[in-house]
């Protein structure tokens, strides 16, 4: 089978994911603008998590435009990666209401790595099933941003421990590696 199913089925899921996360965000109780003060942490969180979300889907799609036909690893794969970004709204609400304490903002760090994980296998299984001249292959090349942002994510789970502004700022840190267009399949497939 081509690709097509398997990319609106995960752009529906990513925006369940984003729309679950904006309803997690209650609206402030009074009018005034101290009211909103309260809100600002999960505002923040749900910000970060909405470009990472972005991020992911910008990604995963042109990674999917590489496929010439998906197998069942490639399905399965695809659903763990689906299962991580899943989580989001649950780790982006408990951090913000908890205004990024350790715990939290740990197990945000946590989502975020296994995130990266499900990615590279599911870019792995891409690549297995179409063989070693296949093109995503040739776009990833070395991959840097995908080799250093798991490392990035445990720094931050760690580094959050003593400081979970420190962490965060990796977070945000790999996020805007990340926003900067990656052309690289663009210019093999060009989509």
């Amino acid at each position: 089978m081509n690709s097509n199913r398997l990319e609106a089925f995960s752009d529906g899921v990513l925006a369940i994911v984003i729309t679950v996360m904006v309803l997690e965000m209650k609206v402030p109780d009074g009018a005034r603008i101290e009211s909103l003060a309260s809100t600002l942490p999960v505002f923040l969180s749900y910000v970060l998590s909405y470009l990472y979300v972005g991020i992911y889907w910008n990604n995963h799609h042109h990674m999917l435009h590489t496929v010439e036909r998906v197998n069942g690893p490639i399905l399965w794969a695809n659903l763990h990666l689906l299962f991580w970004l899943s989580l989001f709204p649950f780790a982006t609400a408990w951090m913000g209401q908890n205004h990024f304490a350790v715990l939290p903002t740990s197990l945000y760090g946590g989502v975020l790595l296994m995130a990266a994980i499900a990615y590279w296998v599911l870019q792995a299984a891409i690549i297995r099933a179409q063989g070693s001249d296949s093109l995503l292959k040739k776009a990833i090349g070395r991959d840097w941003k995908g080799r250093s942002s798991p490392a990035v994510y445990v720094t931050g789970i760690i580094v959050a421990n003593w400081s979970p502004v420190v962490a965060q700022a990796l977070y945000v840190a790999v996020a805007f590696l990340w926003l900067v267009p990656d052309r690289r399949i663009e210019r093999i497939v060009g989509n």
